[in-house]
């Protein structure tokens, strides 16, 4: 099976310009393609991992890569997929953030010369005159056309800035600057991003007379049709400062069992014909199939090692085990400390167990939180220096452990 027929098989391939042509470039490993990056944190998501692992696929398969930071239009922000304008980031942010992209990407792909390559669209965005821009771009574009789109048609409602308007002509600009300069034929990325996708690759026609494709990722949603990769506390990272690796297997160990096998499918490289021979097995084995998921993730984010110690521990916690050497763990500073005590409420608002103090009143008040294995039922419960100098364990449901120990 080729590249482009595992695609289509993993349920990877959502929108695509020309089957065909496409199909012949990826499957002869004869595609320049570029997946682009804005730098809107110091850390890549869950959102963006598919992205990560389809560069990986198609470099796997010949075809070369082309990672474009988006160091200029992280100055605008996409508006896709937005009710509300992003909050507008300083010029040391984002070079900050693409310094840290580039770390976490050069995980999943190799770069070198006749490899990956990365670029960066400040290096042509940032000295564009706005006159030019709009007498050799601008004429390219229509409004009707644009307004159309999906990207700003559910933003009209609440409003759509003018600032935010011009993304699509950035992004177009990109993909045309990457064909005229790197020989870029392809463009990939998430469904969210077909109409400024199509929007590029007729700005190349038109100054051009090229073509030049575009392929659509399917969206990472769960069976309810909301998109993965979040938690009660946030975006699941790919940094381990940010999510830990054991925090990070447990999102997957953790999944709805519903979706156990599309992840399975569309995230790990593990082979088709065991891929199917995984759908024959009994649903009692789908807690096997979610700690083969959570595993083959958290090893190819955060390696072997890490992936081994978060499965050690996981079934130590799960199985009732008393080793809690690798449970993750938070420090509390001793200046936090009032007469020598600290309230449960307070380390869980602290560890990010709960976002608030009023969550987590409610989650004690739910019968929700254990501490070292008894139930908390006082709002006031405190915890002494003492106690944390041995460490105290919390429990949120069945699920989400964490150890705190006096810093």
């Amino acid at each position: 099976m080729k590249i482009y027929e595992e695609l289509q098989s993993r349920g990877l391939i959502a929108q695509v310009t020309d089957e065909t042509e496409i199909r012949e470039l990826i499957n002869n490993g004869g595609a320049r393609f570029y997946i682009g990056f804005d730098p809107t944190a110091d850390s890549l998501h869950v959102g963006h991992f598919m992205a990560l692992c389809l560069m990986k696929r198609l470099q796997m398969a010949g075809n070369k890569p082309v990672v474009l930071l988006g160091g200029g239009t992280g100055f605008i922000g996409d508006p896709s997929g937005r009710t509300d304008m992003r909050a507008m980031m300083d010029a040391d942010t984002i070079k900050h953030n693409c310094e840290c992209f580039l770390k976490q990407i050069g995980k999943f792909i190799e770069f070198g010369e006749d490899k990956a390559i990365v670029v960066n669209n400040a290096d042509w965005l940032l000295d564009l005159k706005y006159i030019d821009l709009l007498r050799e771009v601008g004429a390219c574009f229509s409004v009707n056309n644009m307004l159309r789109a999906e990207c700003y048609k559910q933003r009209m409602e609440r409003g759509l800035s003018f600032f935010e308007f011009n993304y699509m002509i950035m992004q177009s600009y990109d993909f045309w600057y990457l064909n005229e300069h790197y020989g870029c034929n392809m463009q990939f990325g998430g469904d969210d991003q077909w109409s400024n996708m199509l929007a590029g690759t007729e700005l190349i026609r038109k100054k051009s007379g090229k073509d030049a494709y575009a392929m659509t990722i399917t969206l990472l949603l769960n069976s309810e049709g909301k998109k993965m990769g979040k938690t009660a506390k946030g975006a699941v990272w790919l940094d381990p400062e940010k999510t830990a690796p054991f925090d990070f297997y447990q999102y997957w160990r953790n999944v709805d069992d519903a979706d156990v096998m599309k992840c399975i499918k569309m995230l790990t490289f593990i082979p088709l014909d065991e891929i199917a021979d995984m759908e024959t097995w009994p649903d009692s084995r789908i807690n096997e199939k979610k700690e083969i998921l959570a595993y083959a993730l958290t090893t190819l984010v955060h390696g072997e090692e890490e992936a081994k110690k978060a499965q050690t521990t996981s079934k130590a916690l799960f199985s009732g085990g008393d080793d809690d050497s690798l449970m993750p763990t938070t420090e509390v500073p001793a200046g936090t400390l009032v007469e020598g005590e600290t309230g449960v409420i307070d380390l869980l608002v602290l560890s990010g167990i709960a976002k608030s103090r009023g969550e987590a009143r409610r989650l004690i008040e739910q019968g929700g939180i254990t501490l070292d294995g008894e139930a908390v039922t006082d709002f006031g419960k405190k915890v002494t220096a003492e106690q944390l100098k041995n460490g105290v364990k919390l429990r949120k449901g069945k699920k989400t452990h964490r150890k705190f120990i006096l810093a």
